[in-house]
């Protein structure tokens, strides 16, 4: 008797409305990452990529990649509106921990960790109450 094969409940999250972009063992830690991915969760996508743009973080240009892959995926594999496209989810999680040392003085040494990370950007349709799509509904804009 073999065992059933069950579906991956991570892709009955995902809906028919969204794609989805990875990014895997970029060299900055996790914690710095999840400063830069806060900047875009829940927003506009062109105002998304307005803030990486001018973001002074240096992983800002890779998380700006990542979020124009996760564009182009929802427009070609998907044929989704990008005008009323916005960030859904922003997960940041953690990669490879490469441990260096360094010389010390009288004969020692210093340990230190290189940390890596990783990221996924989901970009969702944004719907109005009743269920159509929207580009006059955006979150996330301040006046």
């Amino acid at each position: 008797m073999s065992k059933k094969v069950t579906p991956s409940p991570r892709k009955d999250l995902r809906q028919e409305s969204e794609a989805m972009a990875k990014a895997r063992t970029l060299k900055v830690s996790p914690r710095k990452l999840a400063l830069v991915a806060q900047l875009i969760r829940g927003r506009d996508v062109d105002d998304a990529l307005q803030r990486l743009t001018f973001s002074r973080r240096r992983i800002a240009q890779d998380v700006s990649k990542v979020l124009e892959s996760a564009i182009a995926n929802a427009e070609n594999n998907h044929q989704l509106d990008v005008d009323s496209l916005y960030v859904a989810r922003v997960e940041v999680g953690k990669s490879i921990v490469m441990k260096r040392w360094r010389a010390r003085a009288r004969g020692r040494l210093g340990r230190y960790r290189r940390f890596f990370s990783n990221i996924s950007v989901v970009v969702r349709e944004r719907m109005t109450e009743t269920g159509k799509k929207t580009t006059e509904a955006r979150r996330g804009t301040k006046n």
